[in-house]
Protein backbone atom coordinates (compact mmCIF):
# COMPACT_ATOMS: atom_id res chain seq x y z
CA UNK A 1 0.00 0.00 0.00
CA UNK A 2 1.10 3.73 -0.89
CA UNK A 3 1.23 6.26 1.57
CA UNK A 4 -1.85 8.11 -0.33
CA UNK A 5 -3.95 5.25 0.05
CA UNK A 6 -3.00 4.43 3.74
CA UNK A 7 -4.08 8.02 4.45
CA UNK A 8 -7.22 7.47 2.69
CA UNK A 9 -7.86 4.32 4.30
CA UNK A 10 -7.29 6.06 7.71
CA UNK A 11 -9.34 8.87 7.20
CA UNK A 12 -12.21 6.55 5.78
CA UNK A 13 -11.87 4.23 8.88
CA UNK A 14 -11.61 6.96 11.62
CA UNK A 15 -12.49 10.37 10.52
CA UNK A 16 -15.36 9.91 9.00
CA UNK A 17 -17.18 7.62 11.40
CA UNK A 18 -16.52 10.10 14.24
CA UNK A 19 -17.69 12.82 12.50
CA UNK A 20 -21.14 11.09 11.61
CA UNK A 21 -21.16 10.34 15.36
CA UNK A 22 -20.74 14.13 16.34
CA UNK A 23 -23.40 14.78 14.20
CA UNK A 24 -25.69 12.30 15.07
CA UNK A 25 -25.26 12.71 18.79
CA UNK A 26 -25.10 16.95 19.01
CA UNK A 27 -28.58 16.53 16.62
CA UNK A 28 -29.92 14.82 18.77
CA UNK A 29 -28.77 17.36 21.74
CA UNK A 30 -30.21 20.21 19.92
CA UNK A 31 -33.15 18.41 19.00
CA UNK A 32 -34.03 17.37 22.57
CA UNK A 33 -33.08 21.04 24.50
CA UNK A 34 -35.68 20.51 27.06
CA UNK A 35 -36.23 24.39 26.91
CA UNK A 36 -36.72 25.81 23.50
CA UNK A 37 -38.39 29.09 22.95
CA UNK A 38 -40.28 27.40 20.08
CA UNK A 39 -42.25 25.63 22.92
CA UNK A 40 -42.68 29.17 25.10
CA UNK A 41 -45.84 29.21 26.82
CA UNK A 42 -45.57 31.83 29.91
CA UNK A 43 -43.99 33.44 32.41
CA UNK A 44 -45.26 33.35 35.64
CA UNK A 45 -43.71 36.21 38.22
CA UNK A 46 -44.40 36.26 41.99
CA UNK A 47 -43.23 38.01 44.77
CA UNK A 48 -43.84 39.43 48.32
CA UNK A 49 -44.02 38.74 51.82
CA UNK A 50 -44.16 34.93 52.42
CA UNK A 51 -47.38 35.09 53.35
CA UNK A 52 -49.19 37.33 50.19
CA UNK A 53 -47.53 37.23 47.54
CA UNK A 54 -49.15 40.15 46.34
CA UNK A 55 -47.08 41.44 43.51
CA UNK A 56 -47.65 38.66 40.28
CA UNK A 57 -47.55 38.96 36.91
CA UNK A 58 -48.78 36.16 34.17
CA UNK A 59 -47.85 36.42 30.53
CA UNK A 60 -50.56 33.87 29.94
CA UNK A 61 -53.63 35.59 31.25
CA UNK A 62 -51.86 39.45 30.98
CA UNK A 63 -52.67 39.83 34.97
CA UNK A 64 -50.48 42.31 36.22
CA UNK A 65 -50.91 43.05 39.70
CA UNK A 66 -48.99 45.25 41.94
CA UNK A 67 -48.39 47.02 45.12
CA UNK A 68 -47.44 51.36 44.37
CA UNK A 69 -45.54 53.45 46.12
CA UNK A 70 -49.00 54.33 48.51
CA UNK A 71 -49.21 50.54 49.08
CA UNK A 72 -52.33 50.59 46.77
CA UNK A 73 -53.22 47.30 44.82
CA UNK A 74 -52.67 48.02 41.14
CA UNK A 75 -54.35 45.82 39.02
CA UNK A 76 -53.56 45.95 35.31
CA UNK A 77 -53.77 44.24 31.91
CA UNK A 78 -50.17 44.12 30.63
CA UNK A 79 -49.36 41.74 27.66
CA UNK A 80 -45.50 41.58 26.51
CA UNK A 81 -44.37 41.25 23.22
CA UNK A 82 -42.32 38.42 21.54
CA UNK A 83 -39.51 40.35 21.44
CA UNK A 84 -39.43 40.44 25.08
CA UNK A 85 -40.46 36.94 26.29
CA UNK A 86 -37.50 35.94 23.79
CA UNK A 87 -35.45 38.99 25.45
CA UNK A 88 -36.17 37.22 29.40
CA UNK A 89 -35.87 33.43 27.91
CA UNK A 90 -32.46 34.23 26.63
CA UNK A 91 -31.38 35.66 29.94
CA UNK A 92 -32.63 32.63 31.91
CA UNK A 93 -30.70 30.40 29.74
CA UNK A 94 -27.62 32.73 29.48
CA UNK A 95 -27.75 32.50 33.79
CA UNK A 96 -27.97 28.97 33.97
CA UNK A 97 -31.96 29.27 34.86
CA UNK A 98 -32.42 25.62 34.34
CA UNK A 99 -30.35 24.45 36.44
CA UNK A 100 -31.20 26.58 39.32
CA UNK A 101 -32.07 24.04 42.71
CA UNK A 102 -36.15 24.89 42.64
CA UNK A 103 -36.26 25.62 46.65
CA UNK A 104 -34.09 28.41 47.48
CA UNK A 105 -35.90 29.47 50.40
CA UNK A 106 -34.17 30.90 53.41
CA UNK A 107 -34.19 31.02 57.02
CA UNK A 108 -38.05 31.32 58.44
CA UNK A 109 -37.23 31.06 62.04
CA UNK A 110 -35.01 34.52 62.29
CA UNK A 111 -36.99 37.51 63.85
CA UNK A 112 -36.89 41.02 61.97
CA UNK A 113 -37.82 42.58 58.69
CA UNK A 114 -39.47 39.80 56.66
CA UNK A 115 -37.61 39.13 53.75
CA UNK A 116 -39.14 39.21 50.04
CA UNK A 117 -40.09 36.22 48.43
CA UNK A 118 -40.01 35.52 44.73
CA UNK A 119 -41.27 32.75 42.43
CA UNK A 120 -40.24 32.28 39.10
CA UNK A 121 -41.68 30.32 36.80
CA UNK A 122 -40.86 29.38 32.79
CA UNK A 123 -44.06 26.97 30.88
CA UNK A 124 -43.12 25.38 28.05
CA UNK A 125 -45.58 22.57 26.22
CA UNK A 126 -43.30 19.81 27.52
CA UNK A 127 -41.70 21.05 30.70
CA UNK A 128 -41.71 23.95 33.13
CA UNK A 129 -39.32 25.11 35.84
CA UNK A 130 -40.05 26.96 38.69
CA UNK A 131 -38.16 29.07 41.34
CA UNK A 132 -38.17 29.58 44.53
CA UNK A 133 -36.20 32.52 45.99
CA UNK A 134 -36.16 34.04 49.15
CA UNK A 135 -34.14 37.28 49.72
CA UNK A 136 -32.50 35.63 52.95
CA UNK A 137 -31.13 32.67 51.06
CA UNK A 138 -27.89 31.53 52.16
CA UNK A 139 -26.30 29.59 49.59
CA UNK A 140 -23.61 29.74 46.66
CA UNK A 141 -22.62 33.91 45.98
CA UNK A 142 -23.33 33.67 42.18
CA UNK A 143 -26.51 31.40 42.11
CA UNK A 144 -27.48 34.32 44.09
CA UNK A 145 -26.50 36.88 41.92
CA UNK A 146 -27.80 35.24 39.02
CA UNK A 147 -31.07 35.45 40.74
CA UNK A 148 -31.05 39.11 41.62
CA UNK A 149 -30.10 39.73 37.91
CA UNK A 150 -32.75 37.78 36.21
CA UNK A 151 -35.33 39.30 38.92
CA UNK A 152 -34.08 42.74 37.61
CA UNK A 153 -34.34 41.91 34.56
CA UNK A 154 -37.79 40.85 34.47
CA UNK A 155 -39.05 43.78 36.91
CA UNK A 156 -37.18 46.12 33.82
CA UNK A 157 -39.30 44.55 31.08
CA UNK A 158 -42.50 44.82 33.13
CA UNK A 159 -41.62 48.40 33.99
CA UNK A 160 -40.95 49.32 30.87
CA UNK A 161 -43.66 48.05 28.98
CA UNK A 162 -46.20 49.08 31.71
CA UNK A 163 -44.47 52.76 30.69
CA UNK A 164 -45.11 51.91 26.79
CA UNK A 165 -49.13 51.29 27.84
CA UNK A 166 -49.20 54.78 29.11
CA UNK A 167 -48.34 56.47 26.22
Amino acid sequence: MSDKSKKIFLALSIFVPFLFYCIYYYGMVFKNAPYKFTEFDSIVFQYGDRDSLVNKFNSRTGEYQYLNVRDSLVKKHLRLNKDDLLYLHRKAANLGFWDFPSDETGDSVKTGPKPLRYIIEFNYKRKSKKVIFDENFYGDTRLIDANRHLIGDIKQVLNREEGNQKK
